[in-house]
């Protein structure tokens, strides 16, 4: 099935650009563009796309409350709402979560994790720019959250590595340089981490890394 994808940015070129990555991708179809946060509403209203990606500081409404509109506990159809900014405050990424978006992305992430995003929240999965990480797990540990419990399935020592990696921000591409192996290689690794962890996304591959001590 394709994926139909409404664009939301008030910075015509930024349109242009994620048009152009998302309907290169043979699942993928952009339907809408909203140049604020009112047209977006109504464009989400009238088109039902599957997926809306919201700038945050639109005109007449910002990204954040267009999230908590379609995508909050009080909206009546949710809409799975990724936020691509380029202000990655920890202020505007805990609100725009807590608002209901399933992704938080900084617009310098590249073409690859916004797609990877796409297909996340697709998914019903949660994706959030590498270089985020280690502030959402300063902000989980302020919270007074427990120690991450031990994963099922123990971590080979790659695997461990991969972790810790990951807990320092660094993207697919950048674990796969720093290991010498190619960001599919790197990526397959995240996603057996997750599994035996049990973790929804790259924050809580960090939790566990954070929780258990293993940060050298």
């Amino acid at each position: 099935m394709t994926t139909r994808i409404l664009l939301a940015d008030d910075q015509e070129s930024v349109r242009i650009g994620f048009r152009l990555i998302l309907d290169s991708q043979p699942d993928m179809e952009v339907v809408g563009e909203a140049c604020d946060g009112r047209q977006a509403m109504e464009l989400a209203q009238t088109l039902k796309p599957d997926v809306l990606l919201a700038d945050i500081r639109m005109p007449r409404l910002d990204g954040l409350e267009v999230t908590r509109r379609l995508a909050g506990p009080q909206a009546t159809d949710p809409v799975r709402v990724v936020v691509v900014t380029t202000f990655g405050l920890d202020e505007y990424v805990h609100t725009a979560l807590r608002n209901g978006a399933c992704g938080f992305l900084l617009k310098r992430s590249g073409p690859t994790l916004l797609v990877e995003a796409v297909r996340a929240a697709m998914a019903g999965d949660t994706l959030i720019s590498p270089s985020l990480t280690v502030s959402l797990l300063r902000h989980a540990q302020d919270a007074g959250k427990p120690e991450p419990a031990q994963p099922a399935e123990a971590l080979t020592e790659r695997e461990t590595e991969i972790a810790r990696l990951v807990a320092k921000g660094l993207t697919n591409a950048e674990i796969g340089a720093e290991l010498f192996i190619s960001a599919g290689t790197a990526k397959t690794h995240i996603a057996n981490v997750q599994r035996k962890l049990e973790a929804r996304n790259r924050v809580g591959i960090a939790a566990w890394v954070w929780g258990n001590g293993l940060m050298e």
